[in-house]
C-alpha cells in the first residue's frame, strides 16, 4: 500500500499566525489556526482532521467486519469528537467519543455492538491513537420496511 503525505506551512506567531494545510490528492487544501483549536475559528484545525480521519477509518473498518460476518451495512454514520485539554504537561489529545449508529439489515443491537468494539479496537486510526482514551457508543438503526 502506499504512503500517504500531506503538508503544513506556518506562518506567524501561535496565536496570531496561520497555516495551510494541503494533501497529496488536493481534497484538502486550506487553512488552519491556533483560533480554530483554542476557540471558535473558522478554519480548520489538527483536532477536527483526527476526528474525520477516525470518523472515516472506522466506517471503512465497520463494514469490512460486517461483511465478514455475512452482513451489507446500508449506512453508517459515525461523529468522532476529539478533546484538547490543557494539561500539567502541556496541551494534549485526552479522549476521542466515537458515536456510531447504522442500519444493518438481519443484525441486533448486541451484534452491532460487538462489532463495532472490534471495529474501535481494529482500525487502523485507532490503532495509531492507541495512547489516548477512546469510548464507543453504538445505536443500531431501525432498516424501513416498504
Amino acid at each position: 500500500m502506499p504512503a500517504r503525505t500531506a503538508q503544513a506551512i506556518w506562518n506567524g506567531s501561535l496565536t496570531e499566525g496561520t497555516g495551510t494545510l494541503t494533501t497529496a490528492t488536493g481534497a484538502l487544501n486550506g487553512p488552519y489556526d491556533w483560533r480554530a483549536r483554542a476557540e471558535d475559528g473558522t478554519h480548520t484545525n489538527p483536532e477536527e482532521l483526527i476526528a474525520a480521519a477516525h470518523a472515516g477509518c472506522f466506517n471503512m473498518a465497520f463494514s469490512h467486519i460486517l461483511g465478514g460476518a455475512g452482513f451489507t451495512p446500508t449506512r453508517l454514520e459515525t461523529k468522532a469528537v476529539v478533546h484538547l485539554e490543557k494539561t500539567d504537561g502541556g496541551f494534549a489529545i485526552t479522549k476521542i467519543d466515537l458515536h456510531t449508529q447504522g442500519e444493518v439489515p438481519g443484525l441486533d443491537q448486541a451484534a452491532f455492538l460487538e462489532h463495532a468494539t472490534a471495529a474501535k479496537t481494529g482500525c487502523p486510526v485507532s490503532k495509531a491513537l492507541a495512547g489516548t482514551e477512546i469510548t464507543l457508543e453504538a445505536t443500531l438503526v431501525e432498516t424501513a420496511t416498504a
